[in-house]
């Protein structure tokens, strides 16, 4: 039966050893939202299997012995399969190594974590998890603002606009009503789609809906929209990189602004 880590350990060595997987969250770029924990095991680390979104910044930080295997994936682009990803996470650990894999933002979080493990699992090989800053609490981060805030949204959802076929079947009904919040994952494609569902259901033109691209990279671009002017706002801006999509928050400097509008127009 494999075993794996259910407690934070206090030195390295405890962390990650020989023939054990380490799943790493390198963040949404920055790496001083690296945790120490993170840190610690890529200094460790024998192999490092990243993902395409971790920065140049992040690896500068491993091991400078230690082997780094790119096994990213695009956004409708060339991509590591998975089945190879696991197969070489599984190799290189038989090897008697240290492995670390490295994702972008944080491994439980739309980063196929589950199938990663079960292919270890399969093989009897030990494992641990360290989390890392996902990319919506990046993305709020850089306009102000909270996922979560008292007499407006009780929930938060956590969506992909990636896989469309599986997109398809969200509740659009309840994510339409006022107040409602989600943070939507590799969304930018799927922007006319999201804003079409939504306004079919009967969601209000004017929900603000930002988009953030790169968040916490010195490339970060903000763009505060709203949901019936969406697409075209998104055409026009043209984000490169990955974006976030935060439905139903508009950053803190916007969303003032426009309090003091609808103020005005009560008076």
């Amino acid at each position: 039966m494999s075993q794996h880590s259910t407690t934070a350990p206090a030195k390295t060595e405890s962390l990650i050893q020989c023939g054990m997987v380490c799943f790493v969250g390198s963040g949404p770029g920055d790496a001083e939202l690296l945790t120490v924990k993170a840190v610690r095991a890529l200094e460790a680390a024998d192999v490092i299997l990243h993902d395409a979104l971790v920065t140049d910044e992040i690896l500068a930080l491993a091991n400078p012995e230690a082997t780094l295997v790119a096994v990213g994936k695009t956004g409708f682009g060339p991509s590591t399969p998975q089945d190879e990803i696991n197969r070489l996470i599984v190799l290189y650990a038989y090897a008697g190594l240290r492995v670390v894999r490295l994702k972008g933002g944080d491994p439980a979080i739309f980063a196929r974590l589950d199938e990663e493990i079960a292919a270890l699992e399969l093989e009897d090989i030990g494992w641990t998890i360290v989390p890392g800053v996902t990319a919506a609490s990046a993305a709020v981060a850089a306009i102000g603002q909270s996922l979560t805030t008292r007499g407006r949204n009780a929930s938060l959802r956590i969506l992909t606009g990636h896989v469309l076929e599986g997109f398809a079947e969200q509740d659009w009904r309840s994510l339409s009503r006022p107040g409602e919040v989600a943070a939507i994952y590799m969304g930018k494609r799927a922007a006319r789609f999201i804003q079409g569902r939504l306004m079919m259901h009967g969601a209000d033109p004017t929900t603000p809906v930002t988009l953030v691209s790169n968040a916490s990279r010195p490339d970060q671009h903000v763009l505060a929209s709203s949901l019936g002017t969406l697409s075209q706002d998104l055409a026009e801006a043209e984000l490169h990189g990955p974006a976030l999509t935060l439905y139903g928050i508009a950053p803190r400097a916007a969303a003032s602004a426009l309090t003091e509008i609808r103020k005005q127009e009560v008076s």
